[in-house]
């Protein structure tokens, strides 16, 4: 998007979120929340391995978390704190 002939881009980034999850107790399987928000389960199987299903936009690396996120970015932003219609930077 050009924006007063600024480039703004949309990068999409990761942020770690093992630490806010909070999993509530159903039958065989556990409610996975961020924030109240419904993002997956875990089911809790008889023998064998935990199996996790999450949102899309929700990953698992290692024993962490993640909820990508899209971010914008201005690459040829010089200037942060300026006020074009006042004509001041």
């Amino acid at each position: 998007m050009d924006k007063g002939g600024f480039l703004m881009v949309v990068k999409q980034s990761k942020v770690e979120v093992t630490d806010r999850i909070v999993g509530k107790l159903k039958d065989g399987y556990m409610e996975l929340y961020l924030d109240n928000e419904r993002i997956g389960k875990l089911e809790l199987p008889q023998s064998g391995s935990l199996k996790i299903q999450l949102d899309p936009s929700f990953e698992v690396d290692g024993q962490k978390i993640y909820k990508q996120i899209d971010t914008v970015e201005n690459p040829n932003i010089k200037y942060t704190d300026c006020d074009d219609e006042a004509g001041w930077c």
